[in-house]
Formats: C-alpha cells, structure tokens, sequence
C-alpha cells in the first residue's frame, strides 16, 4: 500500500474516532437533558440520544471523515447495517468476554469498543461511504 494512502487512511481513521466523540457527546447530552430537565425515563432517553448521536456520526462521517459523493439514499440503509452488526457484535463479544473469559465489565467494554471501532471505520470507509463507480 503507498505512504500517501496510509496517509489518507490514518487521517481519515483519526477523523473517525474524533467524530465519534462528537457524536457520543450529542448522546449523552440529549440523554442528560432528557432525563433531568425533561422528565423522560432513562431508557427512552437513552434511545433518543443514541439516534442523535448515530445521526451527528452520519453526518459529519459523511462530509468531513469520507467526502462522500454517495447519495442519502443508498449510504443510509449502508450505514444502519453497519451499525446493527456493530450492535449485535458489542452484544456477543460483551458476554463472550464476561461471563466466558471472566473479565471485568470494564475491560470488556474497552476490548470490545476497540473491535467494535475498527468494524465500524472498515465498513463505512470501505462500504457505506465509498463512492460509487
């Protein structure tokens, strides 16, 4: 693989996760709000802030990670998969890793964020968000 490519990629990798700050910081601020000022019960809110933060993760993914010239249309459906598997797999790997291997939850969750993260950056930048021939 060319050095400019690595380049590109480490850019884009480091885009990627700085989005996902953004992103989870919308969820946990919607989350927040939600609950102590709104009234809502935490688990309504927490689905309401995960959708906020999954589409402030599109977005921004989109127009500054990738520079996707794919259509809403055809990158949306791409991106919702990707996040499925991303879900289901948190799921598997989260109880494989605490009840199978007995680790802490904790370490778990780290372990299983870093895997998570690589599927997620793969099958965006080389799936949802690659422009079509």
């Amino acid at each position: 693989m060319p050095a400019s490519m690595l380049k590109r990629l480490a850019r884009q990798f480091a885009a990627f996760c700085g989005v996902g700050v953004i992103a989870t910081a919308a969820h946990y601020a919607v989350l927040a709000v939600l609950v102590e000022a709104g009234g809502v019960r935490a688990s309504l809110a927490a689905l309401i802030g995960f959708t906020v933060g999954g589409v402030v993760s599109y977005v921004l993914n989109r127009r500054f990670t990738f520079d996707s010239a794919r259509s809403h249309a055809a990158a949306v459906p791409r991106f919702a998969l990707v996040a499925g598997v991303a879900f289901v797999l948190t799921g598997i790997l989260m109880e494989v890793l605490t009840t199978r291997a007995g680790l802490h939850w904790l370490v778990a969750q780290v372990i299983t964020t870093g895997i998570v993260l690589v599927w997620t950056f793969l099958g965006n930048r080389f799936w949802t968000f690659r422009d079509a021939a």
